[in-house]
């Protein structure tokens, strides 16, 4: 078996934060003592690329240089390949993102010594993943964190507007976005039971933060096998700005507007023609009709121990 680190990083990550902080996390990682290589991305599917590059050479262990959007570039740059030695290969984070939310979950430090440290220590689990079928195409996208449709994916369509902001990049979004948003008629079915009526949006998820730390998604645990499911039918700009405390704290799962899911499966259709937007882990996914599966603990993460 190959020893060495591979390290992926996107120059582009955290409003091209990563280019920037590329060298001090490289003389980093060599003053810990790593044994790695390294390749900065160059465009949108090099990922996939230097991840079959890589696991040819027999390498089983990654770290991300990025954020959100680079991690499940990773995940899916693996997922597709389906290595035969899937078990054994393990994804570590350095996180320079714009949201963060991945290691939220986890309690992984934004200080690139600490997340550093994190990998060393080797403490992983292994974590259940998204598969969503896409219909139209007839292709496959995973996901690690959370998958959404309807305005979720609209604010992530505007999200780059406001990159500069940070983790408040959605928030500001949402608030913007909230009362111009036309609404879709959607077809969910899961558990036997089937919902048919114009929503504002579902989130499919299976860890806890999204939108820059916000929890809008109930019972989450991440190796149970299970999707947390939120449905919104509506929701006003006034209820928003009521409760955004609520978005962070979880709370706003509570209220009477979301319905809370749990299912291994979920199945959604558009039955009108309005344009409307699907998202997983903050990237847009070009298709809308989908079902999404899980994947009970797929991939290894290496996490900061409890």
């Amino acid at each position: 078996m190959n020893n060495k680190w591979f390290v992926i990083v996107n120059p582009t990550a955290g409003n091209g934060a990563a280019k920037k902080k590329w060298l001090p996390v490289f003389n980093e990682l060599t003053k810990q003592n790593f044994v790695f290589d390294f390749e900065i991305t160059q465009y949108k599917k090099h990922v996939s690329v230097l991840i079959k590059k890589a696991i040819d050479q027999g390498i089983t262990k990654f770290i991300c240089v990025g954020g959100d959007g680079t991690l499940h570039n990773i995940v899916n740059g693996i997922l597709n390949l389906n290595p035969v030695n899937i078990s054994e290969i393990k994804i570590g984070i350095i996180p320079i993102g714009t949201g963060n939310d991945w290691i939220k979950t986890y309690k992984i430090s934004k200080d690139h010594k600490k997340a550093i440290q994190t990998i060393k220590s080797g403490f992983s689990l292994k974590q259940d993943i998204g598969k969503l079928l896409l219909h139209e195409n007839n292709s496959i996208v995973y996901f690690n964190n959370l998958a959404g449709i309807g305005f979720d994916g609209y604010v992530v369509n505007k999200v780059h507007r406001f990159k500069n902001l940070g983790f408040l990049a959605y928030l500001t979004g949402a608030l913007i976005s909230i009362a111009s948003y036309k609404k879709s008629t959607l077809k969910i079915k899961f558990n036997d039971i089937e919902i048919k009526e114009k929503t504002l949006m579902l989130l499919i998820g299976i860890c806890k933060y999204s939108g820059g730390g916000m929890q809008l998604t109930q019972n989450v645990n991440p190796t149970d096998g299970l999707f947390d499911i939120s449905h919104i039918n509506k929701i006003s700009l006034a209820t928003l700005l009521r409760n955004i405390g609520g978005l962070f704290s979880g709370k706003i799962t509570n209220i009477k507007l979301v319905k809370n899911y749990k299912t291994s499966k979920i199945r959604i259709s558009v039955l009108d023609t309005k344009k409307i937007y699907l998202q997983a882990d903050g990237e847009l996914v070009d298709s809308i009709n989908f079902t999404a599966e899980i994947i009970p603990k797929a991939l290894h993460f290496i996490v900061a121990e409890e």
